[in-house]
């Protein structure tokens, strides 16, 4: 597939900057597949597309708030973003103004005594950091660290009253295992309401957990898509979880991916035949046309960037001439696009 093939243009006005209130009355997109049909309606008649005994699947992953902001011993200003402990006093980070920073020189920050050394480079954007003295990252975030907004959503550098809205927004309700650095943004729809309602009329609810790193939002440069390297992300799903999906999957029942995220986890760890086995560890799985997917019935997903590995995804369930007419239904009807934007459902 060429990677030109992912492209569209999208007016920058909708680009969401705020998210919707209450969380379930942003817009949906369904798009079913059988038909080729769509239907405007909004995420509060998320319901009506799901039958008892049918089973959701979220991302359970929280947001650390990962963004630092960093001074050296001259007085100058740094900012760093936390991706993972590769082991204790081991950091590894992506560091804004990287080319003005050379090895060896030392990063504190206000109100702190643990001092950041910068090693080496990993890669041609992250580094390595050595932390001393060695601290829990995720304790340490939290009492320093600010929340990663993508950077399409702009933020004026100093707004308290605003950062606080987006630390509770930018997090799902079902976020209760710390690690990512970007949320699993189909997740962000849902409230306590409506998820009683889901639960009421017999579906199950199950999570997994993959938490999101930054190459979620890596564009892909390659012209082949086959060619484009593609990132890892840490997953675990447990012996219950495969259970409850198996279960379903033997009685016809349909299982429905909330999430890009919830997909990665429940694809890589499906056989042939679309048995889910429990596990955890570090999946690089890059899922795109002709892709047959194992186990995923119907995905529930807000709208991707051009030239990602999301929207990959997205051709590989829909279709690319499908998933193309529904981008372009959704741009001419003003749907809001991305993190903070409005939803899909692939039925």
């Amino acid at each position: 597939m060429r990677t030109e093939e992912l492209d569209y243009v999208l007016p920058e006005e909708l680009i969401a900057q705020q998210a919707i209130e209450p969380r379930d009355h942003s817009k949906l997109l369904v798009i079913n597949r059988n038909t080729d049909e769509l239907f405007d309606r909004h995420f509060y008649d998320l319901p009506e597309y799901l039958s008892p005994g049918d089973v959701l699947v979220t991302n359970n992953t929280q947001v650390l708030p990962a963004r630092i902001f960093f001074h050296k011993s001259t007085g100058g200003k740094v900012e760093g973003l936390f991706l993972r402990e590769m082991e204790p006093g081991r950091w590894e980070m992506m560091i804004k103004g990287l080319a003005r920073l050379k090895p060896g020189v030392e990063l504190q920050i206000e109100n702190s005594d643990t001092k950041f050394i910068f090693q080496k480079r990993i890669s041609e954007k992250t580094v390595e950091m050595h932390v001393s003295p060695a601290v829990d990252p995720v304790e340490f975030l939290q009492r320093f660290g600010r929340i990663p907004l993508p950077p399409y959503i702009r933020r004026p550098k100093t707004n308290d009253a605003l950062e606080q809205v987006d630390a509770k927004r930018y997090q799902t309700i079902f976020s209760d295992t710390p690690g990512a650095v970007a949320a699993p943004t189909a997740g962000l729809h849902f409230t306590p309401e409506l998820l009683k309602k889901i639960t009421d009329k017999g579906v199950k609810t199950v999570s997994v957990t993959l938490h999101v790193g930054m190459g979620t939002f890596e564009p892909v440069t390659v012209a082949d898509l086959r060619d484009h390297p593609m990132h890892s992300e840490w997953y675990h799903l447990d012996q219950a979880t495969a259970e409850t999906i198996n279960n379903a999957k033997s009685t016809g029942k349909k299982i429905v991916a909330i999430g890009t995220t919830s997909v990665r986890v429940l694809e890589t760890l499906a056989n042939e035949d679309g048995i889910v086995t429990p596990g955890r560890g570090w999946t690089q799985i890059f899922i795109y046309p002709p892709y047959r997917f194992k186990v995923v019935d119907r995905l529930v997903t807000n709208f991707h960037l051009p030239r990602t590995t999301l929207l990959a995804m997205i051709y590989a369930l829909a279709g690319k001439e499908l998933t193309q007419h529904a981008y372009h239904h959704a741009i001419a009807k003003r749907y809001r696009f991305y993190s903070y934007g409005d939803a899909m459902l692939i039925i």
